[in-house]
């Protein structure tokens, strides 16, 4: 199971965590979302006045934080999602040391299969088989026309994202909507699959995510009780926090770091370098190509 805090050592803000978390709505002492969002005590993190992502939004005067992954403000107005978008797409980021040690346990056969709350596509790029992943908020893999629900791969819509484009189908000029999971739509069916895949499992590693998220977040929960569960994590979080259970371990700090002591401890270090030199040299192929 993985959550934002490893992609951020990417380059990717963990804008979902410090922003929405730290001002769950609804706000207690009479101070409404909307009122923080526009004096500007609510905004997205990490980046400087003037950069461009966050004076991109901040132009579209959002009513309030969560509003650019609400499904009914995205059919009122797209444009603030797709602003989004364009920082996140594939291709913008690279997977780090973390996505490459699931990589390496999928190598290994070790790997039943990753629950991600991401939707960067770092796992993907990472190398590891789709068929082995649960992106459990969606993927910018592929996409879905609003209107006549046409499918897409995502690298169609790649073109009108970068160029700051609303992408609209083809067919009926419906705004075409990359599967990325909105509050107020459905998990992906095939998040499902923790019915039959936890009470399979050996260990359940945790990295870097706060198990504040529902449904997501009850998964870890869902192994049986004698199975051990290994959380990787800045601070403790979720059950790991309030109800331990004896075999349970707690990694605490930097994920990268965390995952570099248990590789270690495993012996694979060489392996995982040789991994990540694969992909660093499968990058540099797919520049030159491009």
């Amino acid at each position: 199971m993985a959550g934002a805090g490893i992609s951020t050592p990417s380059g990717i803000p963990d804008f979902r965590y410090q922003v929405l978390m730290c001002f769950p709505a609804p706000v207690t002492c009479g101070i409404s979302m909307n009122l923080l969002w526009r004096s500007g005590v609510l905004s997205f993190p990490h980046r400087s006045p003037g950069s461009g992502l966050y004076d991109n939004l901040r132009q579209y005067d959002l009513p309030y934080a969560e509003a650019i992954f609400e499904i009914g403000f995205f059919h009122q107005n797209p444009h603030p999602f797709f602003a989004l978008a364009k920082e996140l797409y594939p291709g913008n980021y690279q997977p780090n040391l973390t996505h490459h040690f699931v990589r390496l346990l999928q190598k290994k056969g070790q790997l039943l299969r990753m629950y991600t709350q991401n939707i960067d596509g770092l796992e993907r790029l990472a190398g590891i088989p789709p068929e082995l992943l649960v992106e459990a908020h969606g993927t910018f893999a592929t996409a879905t026309c609003t209107v006549c629900l046409r499918k897409y791969e995502g690298h169609d819509l790649r073109p009108d994202v970068m160029s700051g484009i609303v992408p609209k189908c083809p067919t009926c000029k419906g705004v075409v909507k990359p599967d990325i999971v909105f509050f107020g739509e459905e998990l992906p069916r095939h998040f499902f699959k923790y019915l039959t895949d936890f009470p399979l499992a050996d260990l359940l590693i945790i990295m870097g995510t706060s198990l504040e998220v529902e449904p997501f977040a009850s998964l870890a929960g869902a192994v049986r009780s004698s199975v051990p569960r290994l959380l990787i994590n800045r601070d403790p979080v979720g059950p790991f926090a309030w109800s331990r259970r004896p075999q349970d371990v707690l990694q605490l700090g930097d994920v990268v770091s965390g995952v570099q002591a248990l590789v270690g401890a495993l012996g694979w270090t060489q392996e995982l370098d040789q991994v990540m030199a694969a992909a660093a040299a499968q990058e540099a192929t797919t520049k030159t190509e491009e």
